[in-house]
Order: C-alpha cells, then sequence, then structure tokens
C-alpha cells in the first residue's frame, strides 16, 4: 500500500509538470487540443491523489503503524472517529490534504469553464497546477507521508491530546478548503493579466468559488474558537494566535472582493482593487499554510521547526513577485473610465468598506509578524498581545458593522440628503433606543466601546430588517399574497442580495457577542476542597465531590460543581482534567500518565444569555510518592496490573481528595458569537445557492449550447 501512495504522488508530480508544459504550449501556439491536454491533466491528478489519499486513510483505520506518520500520530487505543481525522493531524498528510482538495476545486472550476474564458483557462490551469506541483514535490521529496519503518513498532505515539475534539473532524477540512478553494479565482485572475481580458466575465466566472471559499474558511475559523472554548481550558475563544490570524487575513481580503466586485459588476470600476484583492487573497491564503507548516512564530496549532520554511518562503516570493509584475504592466487597461458620481452613495459605502476591511488586515498582519519585524529592525524578538490588537481593531470593527448598515439602505450612483435621512433615520432611533436600554440594564457607560459596537450592530440589523420588510412589502402589493409568501418570494428572486443582507445581520449578531462576553465577562480562579463555595458573578459554586474514570487512553480525574443563584439550582457542571499516557521508556507504568500531556474538558452551562464556564487542576502533589513506588515495585507490570494500579491511584484520590484550582467563568451573550455565525453561514448559503432559470431562459440556454457545439463541430 505505501509503494501504491509513493507512485500516485510521482505521477501527480509527472502530472502536474505535463499540463503545465502543455497548458502554456496550447495557449501560446492557439492550439485548442493541447488546451485540452493540460485540462484532462488537473481531471487525473484529482483521481490520482484521491487514490493516495485513500490509501492514506486505510493506513490510519487499519492502524498500521508500518508507516511512520500512523505511528506517529495513532495508536492501537485511539478511537476510530479520531483515527480517520488524524491524517490531518500531522505534516505530511495535511499537505496531501491541501494538494487533494485543490485538485477537486481545480477540477470543477475548470469543468464548468470548459466552454468559455478560451484565453484565460490555459494559464489559469497552468497555475493551478503550479500550485499541485510545488507541495507534491514537498509531500514526495521533504515529508513523504509514504515512509514505512521495518520492523514496525508495537505501538503508537496516539493523537496528540488536544486534538481529541469532535471539532477536528471537520474544522481543518474547512479551512484546506477555503484555502484551495481561493487558489480558483487567483489562478484565474493570473490567467486574465496575462491574457489580457480583464473584463468581468472571469470574475463572474468564479465568483462562486470567492464565496464558497469565504464560507468554508468563515465556518472553519467559527468551529477552532468553538473548539478553544470548550476544549483548550484557558477559558477563551480567540487569542490572537499567528495561525488564528493566518486564518482570519484572507477571509477579510475575501469579503472586500465579494463586496467590490458588485461595483465593477454594475458600474466597471474599481477593476484594480478586484484583481488586487484576489491575488493578496490567494498569497494570504499560503501565508497561512507557511504559518502552519514552518514554525516561523510560536502557536499552539504550528507543527514546530520543519524543513518547508525556506521552500515555502520562495513561493510566497514568486507569487508576490509575479503578482505585482503582472498588475504594474497591465496597469493602463485596469484604469476605470467611470467615476463616482457621489460620495454620498452605496459604492462609496462599499470602498469605504473595503478600506476598513484591508485596515484590519494590515493591523492583523503587523501584530502578527512583528516578532520577526522587530528582529529584523533591532536584533531582538518583540511580540504583541491581545490588548494592542483589541486597540486598533476594535474601532475598526465598530465602523465595519456601521458600514454594513448603511450600504443596503442608500441608493446606488447618487442619494439625495433626504432620501438618506429618510432610510436611517428608523434604524438610527432604534439603535439609540436599544443603547440607552442597554445602559440602564447592564451599566454599559462603564465600556463605551462595546456600547457603540452594540449600538452600530442594532443599526445594521435594523437597517437590514427595514430592507426585508420593504421588499415584502413592495411584493406584497405586485401580487396580492400574504407578507410571508411575499418575503420568501422576494428572497427567492433574489438571494445574492438578501443573502448578504443576512451575512451583515450575522456578522453584527456575532461581534456583539464578542463585545459583550469580553467586556462583562466574571472570572475567578480559586482553590476549593469538597464542600467549599465560592461566588462568581451572581452565581454561587460549590464543589460537591471529586470524580475519576479510567479508559484504555487515559485517565480522567474531575470534580461535581453545584452551580446556584439566589438559592435555586442552575446547573450542575462535571469538569475533568485527562491525563495521556506518555511512550517514554524511561518512565514506569503509573507515572507515564501523569507526567505526559494532560487536557482540560471543561463544564459549560450555555444559554442564550450566559454561558457557565469551569475547568479544573487536580493537585495531584501527594501522589507523586505512591506513583513513584508503584512505579519502582511494578516497572514490568503487564496492562492488567497496570490498569489495576491506576484504579488504585484514582480510587485513592476519591477517598481523600486534595484541594482543586477551578477557573470559572460567567460570559454574558457568548452563545451570540456561534448564533451570529450560523446566521452569517446561512445567508453564505443563500447567496451561493444558484437561482433556478425560467423554462424559457432554461429552452434558450439549450439552444445556444447546441449552436456552439454544432459550430465547434464544423469549424466555424
Amino acid at each position: 500500500m505505501a509503494a501504491l501512495g509513493r507512485a500516485c504522488l510521482l505521477l501527480g508530480l509527472l502530472l502536474a509538470a505535463s499540463g503545465i508544459v502543455s497548458s502554456l504550449y496550447g495557449a501560446r501556439a492557439q492550439r485548442p487540443e493541447w488546451v485540452e491536454v493540460g485540462r484532462r491533466c488537473v481531471y487525473a491528478l484529482a483521481a490520482v491523489m484521491t487514490v493516495a489519499f485513500v490509501v492514506l486513510e486505510a493506513a490510519f483505520w487499519r492502524t498500521d503503524l508500518s508507516f511512520d506518520v500512523v505511528a506517529s500520530h495513532s495508536s492501537t487505543t485511539t478511537p476510530l472517529f479520531y483515527r480517520i481525522a488524524a491524517p490531518w493531524s500531522s505534516q505530511e498528510g495535511s499537505l496531501l490534504l491541501w494538494v487533494w482538495l485543490l485538485s477537486i476545486w481545480s477540477s470543477l472550476a475548470l469543468r464548468l469553464t470548459r466552454r468559455r474564458l478560451a484565453d484565460v483557462a490555459p494559464y489559469a490551469t497552468m497555475v493551478l497546477l503550479g500550485f499541485g506541483a510545488f507541495f507534491l514535490s514537498m509531500s514526495t521529496f521533504l515529508v513523504n507521508p509514504f515512509d514505512v519503518s521495518s520492523p514496525a513498532p508495537l505501538e503508537g505515539a496516539g493523537l496528540q491530546p488536544l486534538l481529541r475534539h469532535p471539532s477536528m473532524m471537520i474544522h481543518p477540512p474547512m479551512l484546506y478548503s477555503g484555502y484551495t478553494l481561493f487558489s480558483v479565482p487567483f489562478a484565474f485572475a493570473i490567467g486574465a493579466l496575462i491574457a489580457g481580458k480583464l473584463d468581468a466575465e472571469w470574475i463572474r466566472s468564479t465568483r462562486r468559488f470567492a464565496l464558497l471559499a469565504w464560507l468554508c474558511l468563515g465556518v472553519g475559523i467559527l468551529l477552532g474558537a468553538r473548539w478553544s472554548w470548550t476544549e483548550l481550558g484557558w477559558g477563551g475563544f480567540w487569542a490572537w494566535d499567528p495561525v488564528e490570524n493566518a486564518a482570519l487575513m484572507p477571509w477579510l481580503t475575501g469579503t472586500a472582493f465579494l463586496h467590490s466586485f458588485m461595483i465593477q459588476e454594475k458600474r466597471g470600476m474599481l477593476k484594480i482593487w478586484n484583481v488586487s484583492l484576489v491575488l493578496t487573497t490567494g498569497i494570504l491564503a499560503v501565508l497561512g499554510t507557511f504559518l502552519v507548516r514552518s514554525g516561523v512564530l510560536q502557536s499552539i496549532h504550528a507543527f514546530g521547526g520543519s524543513t518547508l520554511g525556506k521552500p515555502f518562503l520562495a513561493f510566497i516570493a514568486v507569487l508576490l513577485i509575479s503578482s505585482v509584475t503582472l498588475v504594474a504592466l497591465r496597469l493602463p487597461s485596469l484604469r476605470s473610465h467611470a467615476r463616482f458620481d457621489s460620495l454620498l452613495s452605496r459604492e462609496a459605502v462599499f470602498l469605504l468598506n473595503n478600506l476598513v476591511l484591508c485596515g484590519l488586515c494590515f493591523v492583523i498582519f503587523w501584530g502578527t509578524f512583528f516578532p520577526l519585524i522587530s528582529e529584523a529592525a533591532t536584533g531582538k524578538k518583540a511580540s504583541v498581545g491581545p490588548p494592542w490588537f483589541d486597540r486598533y481593531t476594535v474601532p475598526l470593527a465598530i465602523a465595519l458593522v456601521l458600514l454594513s448598515g448603511i450600504g443596503p439602505i442608500i441608493a446606488w450612483r447618487r442619494a439625495t440628503l433626504a432620501n438618506a435621512r429618510r432610510n436611517l433615520a428608523r434604524p438610527a432611533l432604534v439603535a439609540l433606543a436599544a443603547t440607552a436600554l442597554l445602559a440602564l440594564v447592564a451599566g454599559a457607560g462603564r465600556a463605551p466601546t462595546t456600547a457603540a459596537l452594540f449600538a452600530a450592530a442594532t443599526f445594521a440589523v435594523a437597517a437590514v430588517t427595514q430592507e426585508f420588510w420593504r421588499g415584502a412589502r413592495a411584493r406584497r402589493s405586485a401580487v396580492h399574497g400574504p407578507l410571508a409568501g411575499a418575503l420568501v418570494g422576494v428572497v427567492r428572486r433574489n438571494r445574492r442580495r438578501y443573502g448578504g443582507y443576512i451575512v451583515h445581520v450575522g456578522v453584527a449578531l456575532l461581534l456583539t457577542g464578542v463585545a459583550a462576553s469580553s467586556a462583562f465577562q466574571h472570572v475567578r480562579d480559586v482553590r476549593l476542597s469538597p464542600g467549599q463555595t465560592t461566588r462568581v458573578g451572581a452565581y454561587d459554586v460549590r464543589y460537591v465531590r471529586p470524580t475519576s474514570r479510567m479508559q484504555a487512553e487515559k485517565v480522567s480525574l474531575g470534580a461535581v460543581l453545584d452551580v446556584s443563584k439566589g438559592g435555586h439550582h442552575v446547573a450542575t457542571l462535571e469538569p475533568t482534567r485527562g491525563y495521556y499516557p506518555t511512550l517514554d521508556p524511561g518512565l514506569g507504568p503509573v507515572g507515564r500518565y501523569f507526567d505526559g500531556d494532560s487536557t482540560s474538558e471543561v463544564g459549560l452551562k450555555a444559554g442564550p444569555t450566559r454561558d457557565i464556564w469551569t475547568a479544573v487542576q487536580p493537585d495531584l502533589s501527594r501522589f507523586q510518592k505512591p506513583i513513584a513506588e508503584a512505579d519502582q515495585r511494578f516497572a514490568d507490570a503487564g496492562p492488567a496490573t497496570q490498569g489495576l494500579l491506576l484504579s488504585a491511584i484514582a480510587a485513592r484520590y476519591q477517598a481523600a481528595p486534595p484541594p482543586a484550582t477551578f477557573r470559572m467563568i460567567v460570559s454574558p451573550l457568548v452563545e451570540w458569537v456561534w448564533i451570529g455565525g450560523g446566521v452569517a453561514a446561512l445567508g453564505g448559503l443563500l447567496a451561493l445557492w444558484p437561482r433556478r432559470m425560467p423554462k424559457r431562459r432554461r429552452r434558450r440556454a439549450a439552444v445556444r449550447s447546441v449552436v456552439r457545439l454544432r459550430r465547434a463541430y464544423e469549424g466555424v
């Protein structure tokens, strides 16, 4: 099986190289048959990479420890669910996943554009295959997932404990899908620049890929935040970690592109913006992959130091230099003759929105890479923390939410002051009333930025609601039906527009949850013995009793906590800490559990108004001596004896529990982070969903397709 996998990698490299040469020759020599060879090389690459990935998945499924990557990231005790997800926990498997997803999306894009963009598609094919060739070269020669060892080890290291979470099944593939999907519009933008075809056709053909990339990357980021909140035990969902930032940056520039494309589509403007945003987003997607692979910046998500840093930097440099050069050469053709009719127009709001999004991206880029910038400038590596990011991103986020409410209700081309006042009046009054209520109930004067963000979010939601109401009322007057049916009809007829409005609502709700949970959060770190009580916010928390549980892969020690408010029971929480064994031969049969990795399983009572969150850190200091004695006396113990020893330690922990350290958090409205993200995802799906053509249009499209095929056959 390993030989088959290695053969697939070599064959994939050969296909990528052949496709690049064929596409380039076909485009330059005007030979359509060679262009078709390049396209078919992409299809073949997708098939070969599918076989390679199935081989790797099968090795993890069977726990074939002769594969080095399986021995390093799985074990016989790893549950099947996590063995299936384990390939992308490794350096080797994640690169293979990247190539496989790239080949799938590239094949789909080239299939859908096979009868369009005849001048652009060959160069886009060449770029997509260039991406594939680069990642395949690293998989083949630097981190081959099909390297084997003989004899195979008896046991594997197992999946890293922090990765044992249900989100592991979907979070990395969603992020990688976002990265690889952004490669499609990047490739077509390069192709359009090379071919000189700079109208909006290449954007229309790849818009859905950009929107799907935006959606996948956004969902991946949201899943990562939820994972952090429920698994890592530090009490947050976003830490401005370099790898987190690396995923957010292309999402921001991709959002800007999806807005500015509408201006080019309607007015023929912002061509330079659109090309630059697409190219920047594609490069940032590769940069995000680089940060995970290279270990150049410290991150809990990164794989650590590796040999991939220099090749990635060289590849990014090639992409950057090529992009800047092509834009500079085509600058005269990219200039638009149309101009803004008024600063009081939707075009101007969209442009300002893009400036804010790019400003956010620049702030995050600067803060993320500041350690490298400071080291290059001063010789000392310094870093910035969350307060620095918050200082600059919060005002920009407030402006972004405010603009997301203004954009939908202001006219294209030119809006009069009277019309603007009429459209803005009701949402502004709702925002003022809601902010006054917040100040009365929660004392928002103590957190002015939170109050400002809440006001902007309320304004945006009210503005979008007003647009839905106006659209539904206009349709009801036209079709004379019920209001609900009119609302469904108007949304169905313009899914892109109203899907975008729903996204605006989702982002406003999400940022409201972020602001409220940060400003009004109550945190308490306390050491308790069973029977003791502490207070966090308005809640009393009592440590009822300790818990312990034995499993094949870990030992779990935790606590049962009773949460009450005003003497009334609210929730029972059971935070635990899981201790996983290490394969270090120098540790004994018991000590190898408690000297290895451990993870926190939080106790959580979630709700729309607040989350009550707890994590526990058991004090094992009094058990060090018994553990050391057990390791010395039973150094050669088998699994059965080892299980008895661990059970004895767990029973002793429950019988005479030491004090434990707890982190307790009451976080208001944090659930709206996930609710808002879900609303935004639904809006993205609605905008992405293809509109069904009327029967007459479908017949015309079928006739045009037949005519094109006949002309191609006759050589016309």
